[in-house]
């Protein structure tokens, strides 16, 4: 059984991956999100930052043994902006735009804070985070074989979004397959998943037959398994679900690691090829399963120079955990 994730790291994740805040010139703007309090010197690198910080918690029983609880918790949330005149940031206009985004992401999510996706949007050659990579081979290769090609930065655009506009691989080679390799970096500590949905939307084509066969690679067995199969020759979806020995398929970097080919092979005339969409990675850890704002208020610091523009929010949200009686 998987360990409880602290429900602040939780909340730092959520913010961290859904906050969206667009400046007046329509750029994105740098928000860092991190456990508490304001940095001053982190701070002068981006727009503005959202901290989180555990203020208390409540256990409460369910029923008269005891042995199903509920464990309430409530955490301070802040915003924090400042006035950046040379970078044309004024910041409680800022601030403004960081509460309605907080009160978004978490309003939206709040059946399901414990869940992240995880997918290509932005993602290139140079960010360092989820990576794909393609080849042609008579075998399925392992993640780290020198038989992969990553994506350049035109090919990763294609798998950004589900919108038709596929990447293909295509070979020639009697007998071989075309194949790609998705690496998703996840953020939680392995010991706290307890469940990981992969997904891939494409198809595959060949002469002796259409399809696509997607795997999911076991670190702890050195092979790829959990098999998955499509038979179309147009788009869909095809889903690999894991809710055990999940720390067999994540890796001490944190990669979780998808396969997809072709089901069939080339015959040498005619090509084998494997059309790519897009493709996700769904991870939901042990902890929290609700969480909403209970109320917010401004908290100014006019005292110093800039002025330091913060509302503060209380958020509350629980867990049910089952007690073994001794």
């Amino acid at each position: 059984m998987p360990e409880t994730e602290d429900p602040t790291v939780t909340l730092v994740r959520l913010l961290d991956k859904n906050i969206r805040v667009t400046k007046d010139d329509g750029s994105l703007a740098r928000i860092l999100v991190s456990q508490e309090w304001y940095d001053r010197e982190l701070f002068k690198n981006y727009d503005g930052q959202v901290s989180v910080g555990h203020e208390r918690s409540e256990d409460q029983k369910i029923g008269f043994s005891g042995t199903a609880r509920r464990r309430v918790s409530f955490a301070r949330v802040n915003a924090w902006t400042v006035d950046k005149s040379e970078q044309g940031v004024t910041g409680r206009k800022m601030r403004g735009k960081m509460c309605a985004e907080i009160n978004r992401v978490i309003r939206e999510k709040r059946i399901k804070p414990n869940e992240t996706l995880y997918y290509f949007a932005g993602v290139g050659p140079t960010t360092g985070t989820h990576k794909a990579y393609q080849a042609g081979s008579s075998s399925e290769l392992s993640p780290t074989s020198a038989g992969w090609t990553e994506l350049i930065a035109i090919e990763y655009e294609k798998l950004w979004y589900s919108d038709d506009n596929r990447y293909s691989k295509s070979v020639n080679v009697n007998l071989q397959y075309a194949l790609m390799l998705f690496r998703f970096r996840i953020d939680p500590d392995e010991k706290v998943v307890k469940k990981i949905v992969l997904k891939f939307e494409g198809y595959g084509t060949a002469p002796s037959g259409n399809g696509v066969t997607v795997k999911v690679w076991n670190f702890t067995a050195s092979a790829w398994q959990n098999t998955v199969t499509g038979t179309g020759d147009t788009d869909e979806t095809i889903t690999i679900t894991l809710s055990s020995s999940l720390t067999d398929f994540i890796d001490s970097d944190g990669y979780v690691c998808l396969i997809a080919r072709t089901t069939n092979a080339s015959d040498g005339v005619t090509s084998a090829t494997l059309y790519c969409d897009y493709s996700d990675c769904v991870i939901t850890v042990e902890g929290i399963t609700y969480c909403d704002v209970v109320s917010y208020r401004d908290e100014d610091q006019v005292n110093v120079k800039p002025f330091i523009w913060r509302t503060e929010f209380t958020v509350k949200s629980w867990l049910f955990e089952n007690i073994p009686a001794t």
